[in-house]
């Protein structure tokens, strides 16, 4: 009845404003009023009203701001930055102390944006307006960073460069050039006279000097123009202003360019007066010349003039004439009408003849008086032009009188803050009179104060010198007794703190007094025995390196090896003493209570001896008077009291290490607790013996600073020494496995503390040691094994080394044989190596790919004419083509001689296939016991060799394993001349990511002012990596590259919190291997400015806070730094890898080598470290470039690939219809040329492995080789061979931007090559590559291959799932077998993916977990391994019913929290670092009795301590992993972290003993290693999701869904009703049958495909009902059956069962009653989708929305 009830629930929906929780339950939506819809399960609004966000409408967009200060916005509305919704140009916005505060786009500026940034102009708070970027022609001031124009209208301030103009567009008067473009104005050179504004050319005097001066009337008359624009401006500008400050301001300033603008008119003026002077004397003169011309001209052409003038005056009568008649016509036609209109008018008003006659007359006398008079034409043009002037002089006057009106107003306010300064300056002056005085007043206290001074001077100096005498041998006395006393304390603080341990642990450690008896007395004698042994080989190497000789520098070093080989071995032995001493701790009871009062008896002894000893110094500095014998006297007397306290401690030591076998176990719990306090004491000693390494490095440089012959390269050897130091991991590599194991076992924190240190310490040392630069001379017999520093899969394609040699020609050996061996890089067995060797005269480049040999000789210059000094060698292999270079430089120049041979393999081999433990390096010789192949079968070199590269990567000689027959006093390094080293290495520094340089006390070569700055210049192909760093206590500056672009951030204790500046417009890319010019301004101590290359890139304000930093940290940090507090504000903690130079504080340089702080950096700028041979692509990413000859001739290509995911396009290039092109598809590798495919017989390429390809193309075939597997096929169009295309073909490598059949490749791709018209076969720089798109060329974050993971997981585990114990695996032939064992037959995938044993994923629904009902009643420890990418998620949860007594491990925001109860009080460990990176961590976490513990992967260790509380703390079942029941937790812990863990689970374990079986299971399943797509999975353990109550099966319906199985049986799909009727869809031996009951009886239809439903790929699924109709498709194959119908039957909505069913609900009829196991998607129900991750239940083993790739 109960599950009944539950299913009823199901069915009924929730009304409006309410949702359905997962228990069922119909709960109010939270959505503060916003919004009327919630998501049943999660209770997230929908449709947010009101301009409001969030998943309970509870937060404003971007841009909105809300209603509210605090808690969630009723409304939100757009930020008032000035006005809002019409001007709005803030980003965001906030409230503070008020007032709203806005964050200003880029560029705006102010507290409400209501003005431009420096740089710009405009006015924001006129609605339509914008802020537009100053142009200025680029003639500003160049100091500046931005260009200088006015705020509001962007005319140009201060034009430089004899510039002048609105935009300083042209050259200023008296100058000539182009202004805008070639910027090059030049003065003229005219003596005084103008000149042609754009040639320069000089205007001439009289004649011209009219065109001149009409050219500085135009020039004027521009101006004037110029002006009247500016002016209207202006005044629109004052029209539309605001008042306020600012406007206030803008007025000031126009009022001002008003004032210069009528100076400047006046000037003008002026100018134009004079001008106008010249220029009517100049036309005087032209006057009387063409009076003169005139003249001439009349006399020499009179009568051709008169007779040219009768025929004008005859043309223009007759014209007269014509004019006259026409107008006697008209004349006389007026007449008549005036007679006849006369006429009319005369009869209309009754008019008499007299009357008439009279009017004529007057008429008459009126048209007589205006023939009198004058035409009124010239009047009426002045007239007119009057006009005009005076309207254009009545506008002027009213703008002008309107500002004046303007001005006026402000007068007021003018002399009133002139008053207010007035009494300001006198009242300092004021000040100034009385400050006067007092200063007099000093100088006469001083003069006398200086008089007695004098006379007291030297008396007082006679005093200090017999104070100082006395004090000096006080000093000497005291030393002694002070440095026991210091010593003494140590030892009672590390007694008292080691005591306090031991009484937390009572309770644990009675039930393990059986174990006293084994107990080795002898064992703290041993521990001390070794620490002391460790003491005397520190001093040994000291005293080695302090001490070394020129001859004997590279001896020393090979000697400090060998000690710190013995001081390896020690630590190892010290440490299993230490592990077994704190083992038997742990087991040891309460300390005695006699123990104690000693040390409380001898504390306060030594405190009585400490202030006598500091009486006795305060009596030494007061009083001159006490004489050298009664300091003695007291210093013996202290001395004696020392030696009493002494006695008496080790006589109560002798007592206790003297006390009989026979006594209680009490009195062996004190000897024990000693003999485990002096084996701490013996750790403590081994860590103080490996602390001077560091120190000793720096050491040996300055010991070594005075040599004088060859001193840059021993001081470079010096340096580099440290490599012996590396030899502690490389010989003994158990070392740091026994370290880890120590802490996990003793999570104490000065153990831990002491193993970080000595990790710290062996990862300084590497870095020092491989930047070793210096030579070794080998004479025959010498043999170096070089340890090669490489993974040797980064060697299988592609292997690249460069080394150093001279010969020592004159050596007689050499005569005897001059066939000598070089060097071999190698297997064992003389298979697959590399080979250097010298042979007939010629330098022999030899490798072996497992085949023949291949020699390539360098005869072009034969050894014997070699010089005599250092040549540079370099051979490389790509594939299996091979190629030498021979670099010989000259003493005299920079100029070298480049010799180049190359060579092939013959046969089909391409990889050198090393393998790791069987893997040799010897240069110079070999070992008596090693056989050389035949080929390098050679007596050893005689010479000096030195090692550079090897793949790139900086190699040395001193980076050995073992020597041999190696004196350097007889036969010491040769010195390399320095032309051999490039000329950028004097300035450039290399950094390989894991060094740093450090400047202390930066403000010694300059001062932070009001201007800082920094500059550096850096260069570099990767994406990531710290650039500057300081740091203050929580204040810190970083500088750091993300993603290819700068990302600044920094906090000088501002109360907002950290400021970002960042380069988000992504301005100025740094990874391009160039070098760019960094540069940091902090101007006033308030804003922030980053320029690159130059160029203004962003800035931003902040508090004004001067910078509080004394060092600076370059291209790195300690690890320590990086993972201290400031880390989280860190974009990464990823030391720079590549070139800096120019590093300058205030402008002032700094040479980084020679900064004490610095470390692991080394000279130089090698082009092979810059260059970017590897390329990750995103799935959505490709590079491409450009080829000359067609693929489709002769064609030979390869690359490196590495991914997880089966299909991608790899490579592709077209030439018309034809295409080629390289992909994976379902793990095979396919090989598509203009049709013809060609594909491996592999399909598990998609491994995460590194895999090698090569493409072959000839005209007779086509070849695909993948690890040397050769596949190939005919080439069907062999008339293409030899053709060229027509143009310049583009190629792609990780996709395409073109459409085709196949996605972009995902993963990474490495060493490619092939062959190019342009060039030689080398392997592909990417870098120089065209296209780039969304590409990163450093780093490959494919994960480690899945086989690799499980089977480092199965060697550790002592049991293992069904038939996986049977039978342990061996290796990886045998792990495919296991993990395959269980298959279908009929199925092509196994029934169980690749997985981590005993690993669990879980996420997918909110509720994923694991219920433990039986666990231990007293548990105090846990641990757990966890894998994730989640940010949030419950890993761990107990508690009692009512969640009063809890304990919990949770994700947030990325990080582990460890929270527990201590009564009411809630402990709360919270770790520094994120661990959601995708990798395992091994995590435990202790609730002690007064103390919570959190140990993350061994280091760190975190506790927090608690009062006990009186109360028992119990918890009740169930214990809860990964996640928890609906409702739970939400009482202790925020709702984010109670939500399902997402990610993987392993190795629970309670008090140390595992926990494997759980009692329920929701949503989990085993942790699936491989890619991964969309989909649910349903695994072999059972499972089945039970859908929501909005889905059922009525009478009608259509389902459709798609399912990959991994078996051929199970059921997909079940209803079922109350009353007996069902449906269900299941498998059975690949047959697909529906089978219903209708209340009448049962009917089914079922499909059967051709092909198997289990052949591993997805197969489309519909079922549609209606009534008794059924019709069932699969893949198209449609079948359907017809039933009986059921008059009575109705629509039940019933739960419904996907991929199982409980055995309660099946009948007997089904066939199969399995489980189904595979994959479903695209579920949907009446073409409505159904998301299973808002399922009503997930039970058992099912993985919502993540499924196993095939």
């Amino acid at each position: 009845m109960h599950r009944k009830h539950f299913f009823l629930l199901l069915l009924q929906g929730c009304q409006e404003g309410f949702y359905r929780t997962s228990s069922g339950k119909c709960s109010p939506c939270n959505c503060n009023g916003n919004a009327n819809r919630c998501l049943d399960g999660s209770g997230i609004c929908v449709d947010c009203q009101r301009n409001t966000t969030g998943q309970h409408c509870e937060q404003c967009p971007d841009g909105f701001i809300g209603d509210v200060v605090r808690g969630a916005p009723t409304f939100c509305q757009p930020c008032p930055c000035p006005l809002p919704a019409l001007a709005n140009f803030a980003v965001s916005c906030y409230r503070k102390s008020g007032s709203v505060r806005c964050v200003c786009k880029e560029n705006y500026a102010g507290p409400n944006c209501e003005r431009c940034a420096p740089g710009y102009y405009g006015n924001p708070l006129l609605i339509g307006s914008t802020c537009k970027k100053c142009d200025c022609s680029g003639n500003s001031d160049p100091n500046l960073i931005f260009e200088d124009c006015d705020e509001v209208t962007g005319q140009c301030r201060n034009c430089l460069s004899h510039t002048t103009g609105f935009k300083c567009e042209r050259c200023a008067p008296g100058y000539y050039g182009d202004a805008r473009f070639a910027k090059n104005c030049t003065e003229c050179n005219c003596g005084g006279r103008m000149c042609d504004s754009q040639t320069g050319e000089c205007l001439a005097d009289s004649p011209e000097l009219s065109t001149g001066c009409d050219k500085c009337i135009w020039d004027l008359t521009d101006d004037i123009r110029l002006a009247v624009l500016a002016i209207d401006e202006s005044k629109s500008t004052l029209l539309s202003i605001s008042t306020g400050v600012a406007a206030q301001k803008r007025l000031n300033d126009l009022n001002l360019t008003t004032t210069h603008l009528q100076e400047a008119t006046a000037k003008k003026k002026n100018h134009a007066v004079l001008w106008t002077i010249q220029v009517d004397d100049a036309a005087d003169e032209m006057n009387d010349l063409l009076r003169e011309a005139a003249t001439l001209d009349e006399q020499g052409n009179e009568a051709s003039s008169k007779g040219l003038l009768v025929q004008k005056e005859t043309m223009e009568t007759n014209n007269r004439a014509t004019q006259l008649v026409q107008q006697l016509s008209n004349m006389r036609d007026n007449i008549q009408e005036i007679s006849s209109k006369m006429k009319y008018y005369a009869i209309q008003q009754e008019l008499s003849p007299e009357e008439i006659s009279q009017k004529l007359s007057v008429a008459e006398e009126m048209l007589k008086e205006i023939k009198r008079r004058k035409p009124f034409t010239n009047q009426r043009q002045l007239a007119d032009e009057e006009e005009d002037a005076a309207e254009k002089l009545l506008q002027q006057v009213e703008e002008f009188h309107e500002r004046y009106n303007d001005t006026r107003s402000l007068v007021s306010d003018v002399l009133e803050q002139l008053s207010e300064q007035d009494v300001k300056l006198s009242d300092l002056e004021e000040a100034l009179d009385q400050a006067l005085d007092y200063i007099i007043q000093t100088e006469d206290i001083n003069k006398e104060n200086t008089m007695g001074l004098d006379k007291q001077h030297e008396k007082i100096k006679e005093q200090i010198d017999e104070v100082n005498d006395v004090l000096l041998s006080a000093t000497t006395i005291l030393a002694g007794p002070q440095k026991v006393n210091s010593e003494l304390s140590e030892v009672i603080k590390n007694v008292s703190g080691f005591y306090a341990e031991i009484d937390g642990a009572k309770k644990e450690l009675q039930e393990k007094l059986a174990n006293l008896s084994l107990f080795d007395d002898d064992l703290v004698e041993k521990a001390m025995h070794h620490a002391h042994n460790l003491r005397r080989l520190a001093d040994e190497l000291d005293r080695n390196l302090y001490g070394v000789d020129t001859n004997g520098l590279v001896q020393r070093a090979i000697n400090a090896s060998n000690v710190y080989e013995n001081i390896a071995g020690y630590i190892e032995e010290a440490n299993k003493a230490a592990l077994l001493a704190l083992n038997t701790t742990n087991r040891v009871n309460d300390a005695a209570v006699g123990i104690d009062t000693q040390i409380i008896y001898h504390k306060g002894k030594s405190e009585e001896l400490l202030n006598q000893a500091m009486e006795l110094q305060r009596t030494a500095d007061d009083s001159n008077d006490l004489t050298i014998a009664d300091t003695s006297r007291h210093v013996n007397g202290t001395l004696a009291r020392m030696s009493v306290l002494q006695s008496q401690l080790m006589r109560a030591i002798t007592k206790m290490q003297s006390a009989e076998p026979g006594l209680e176990a009490r009195e062996r719990l004190e000897q024990a607790k000693m003999k485990t306090a002096d084996a701490v004491s013996a750790t403590m000693t081994v860590t103080q013996a490996t602390t001077p390494m560091d120190e000793n490095v720096r050491l040996w440089s300055q010991n070594l600073q005075d040599f004088q012959h060859n001193s840059a390269a021993y001081d470079s050897a010096v340096h580099s020494a440290g490599d012996a130091v590396k030899k502690l991991t490389e010989v003994f590599p158990q070392l740091l496995d026994k370290l880890r194991r120590v802490e996990q076992k003793a999570p104490a924190n000065n153990i831990s503390s002491s193993i970080q240190r000595i990790r710290e310490l062996i990862a300084q040392t590497r870095s020092v040691a491989s930047k070793v630069q210096v030579s070794m001379m080998f004479g025959g017999q010498s043999a170096v094994e070089v340890n090669p520093k490489i993974n040797v899969e980064e060697l299988k394609s592609f292997t690249s080394m460069s080394l150093y040699i001279k010969f020592q020609k004159d050596n007689p050996q050499l005569a005897a044989s001059p066939d000598r061996f070089i060097l071999y890089l190698g297997n064992k067995n003389a298979k697959n190596y590399i080979g250097l060797a010298i042979k007939n005269d010629n330098l022999v480049y030899i490798y072996n790919l497992g085949g023949q040999d291949v020699e390539i000789p360098l005869d072009a210059k034969p050894v014997s004419t070699w010089p005599s000094y250092f040549s540079i060698i370099k051979i490389e292999r790509i594939g299996r083509h091979g190629k030498m270079f021979l670099t010989v430089p000259s003493l005299s120049s920079t100029a070298e001689e480049k010799f180049i041979k190359k060579g092939e393999v013959l046969g089909p081999g391409s990889l050198l296939n090393l393998e790791p433990e069987n893997t040799v390096f010897y240069v110079g010789g070999v070992p008596p016991d090693f056989q050389l192949p035949p080929s390098l079968n050679l007596p050893g070199f005689i010479g000096c060799l030195e090692l550079a590269t090897l793949n790139d990567d900086v190699i040395s000689l001193y980076n050995f394993k073992h020597v041999y027959n190696i004196d350097t006093t007889t036969s010491p390094p040769c010195a390399r001349n320095k032309l051999a080293f490039t000329q950028s290495r004097a300035v450039s520094y290399f950094f390989d990511g894991s060094g740093y340089a450090l400047a202390r006390n930066i403000e010694r070569r300059g001062r932070f002012s009001q201007v800082t700055r920094f500059d550096i210049e850096v260069r570099t192909p990767t994406d990531n990596g710290l650039i500057l760093l300081m740091i203050n206590g929580s204040m810190f500056f970083s500088l750091e590259m993300h993603n290819g672009f700068l990302y600044l951030r920094y906090d000088f204790g501002f109360s907002t919190g950290p400021v970002l500046l960042e380069d988000s417009m992504k301005k100025a890319q740094i990874n391009d291997a160039k070098f760019h010019e960094i540069s940091i301004i902090y101007h006033n101590s308030k804003k922030m400015i980053l320029v690159v290359d130059r160029r203004h890139i962003k800035s931003v304000d902040n508090e004004r806070t001067a910078m509080p930093f004394t060092d600076i940290y370059i291209g790195g940090a300690p690890a320590e730094i990086l993972h201290s507090s400031i880390s989280s504000h860190l974009a990464g903690s990823i030391g720079f890898k590549g070139c800096m130079k120019g590093f300058q504080f205030q402008k002032k340089d700094f040479n980084l080598l020679e900064e004490p702080g610095t470390l692991g950096i080394s000279y130089g700028c090698p082009e092979d470290s810059l260059m970017s041979r590897k390329a990750y692509f995103n799935g959505e990413s490709f590079i491409a470039s450009s080829q000359k000859e067609s693929l489709f001739g002769e064609f030979e290509g390869g690359f490196n690939f590495r991914t997880l995911q089966p299909n991608g396009l790899l490579f592709y290039y077209s030439e018309g219809s034809d295409v080629l092109s390289i992909s994976m598809d379902r793990g095979a590798v396919v090989l598509n040329a203009s049709g013809t495919k060609i594909q491996s017989p592999d399909r598990n390429y998609n491994d995460g492995k590194t895999h090698f390809i090569i493409t072959s193309v000839t005209p007779e075939r086509y070849e695909l080789t993948v690890d040397d597997k050769k596949q190939s096929k005919k080439n069907p169009a062999k008339d293409r061979a030899g053709k060229s295309p027509d143009s310049v073909k583009k190629f792609y490598f990780g996709g395409s931007p073109l459409r085709t059949q196949q996605a972009n490749f995902t993963g990474c791709i490495s060493n490619a090559y092939f062959t190019r018209l342009d060039r030689e076969v080398e392997v592909e720089d990417f870098q120089q590559y065209s296209e780039k798109v969304q590409t990163s060329l450093y780093g490959c974050p494919v994960e480690s291959p899945p086989v690799a993971l499980l089977h480092k997981k199965g060697k550790n585990s002592s049991k293992a799932k069904g038939n996986r114990n049977k039978k342990p695996s061996t290796g990886l032939k045998n792990l495919y077998q296991e993990v395959n064992m269980q298959r279908d037959p009929q199925c092509h995938l196994p029934m169980n993916p690749k997985a981590t044993e005993h690993a669990y994923q879980f996420g997918g629904t909110a509720n994923s977990r694991q219920e433990f009902d039986h666990i231990p009643k007293d548990f105090t420890q846990f641990s757990i391994s966890l894998k994730t990418h989640s940010s949030h998620g419950m890993i761990f949860y107990v508690s009692d019913q009512k969640e009063t007594n809890f304990m919990a491990l949770f994700v947030a925001h990325g990080r582990l929290i460890f929270m527990f109860n201590a009564g009411h009080q809630k402990i709360r460990i919270k770790s520094q670092e994120k661990y959601n990176d995708g990798l395992w961590h091994n995590v435990i976490f202790i609730r002690g009795k007064n103390i919570g513990r959190l140990i993350i992967d061994g280091l760190r260790v975190l506790e927090e301590p608690f009062s006990s509380n009186s109360n028992t703390w119990q918890v009740t079942e169930p214990l809860y992993i990964g996640g928890v029941a609906p409702g739970k937790a939400v009482k202790n812990i925020q709702i984010n972290s109670v939500y399902s863990f997402s990610g993987c689970l392993s190795n629970l374990q309670l008090n140390g003993r595992s926990i494997n079986s759980a009692s329920q299971t929701f949503s989990v399943t085993p942790c699936f290693e491989g890619p991964s797509e969309a989909g649910t999975y349903f695994s072999s353990e059972g499972g089945y999701v039970v859908l929501d109550e909005s889905f059922s099966l009525g009478l009608k319906f259509e389902v459709v869904f798609e399912i990959r199985p991994r078996s051929s049986s199970g059921i997909l799909l079940h209803g079922h009703s109350v009353n007996g009727e069902y449906l269900n869809m299941h498998m059975r031996n690949g047959q697909v049958t529906v089978k219903l009951n209708n209340g009448i009886r049962d009917f089914s239809t079922s499909v059967t495909l051709k092909q198997s439903l289990c052949d591993g790929r997805w197969h489309r699924i519909a079922v549609i009902r209606d009534a008794n109709v059924v019709q069932l498709d699969v893949d198209s194959e449609v079948n359907h059956v017809v039933g009986p119908l059921n008059p009575k039957a109705t629509d039940h909505r019933e739960p419904v069962f996907i991929g199982g069913v409980p055995e309660s609900l099946l009948t007997s009829s089904l066939s199969t009653r399995n489980s189904f196991i595979g994959c479903i998607r695209n579920f949907m129900i009446d073409e409505k989708p159904v998301s299973f991750s808002k399922a009503a239940l997930v039970s058992g083993a099912v993985s919502i929305n993540t499924c196993p790739a095939a």
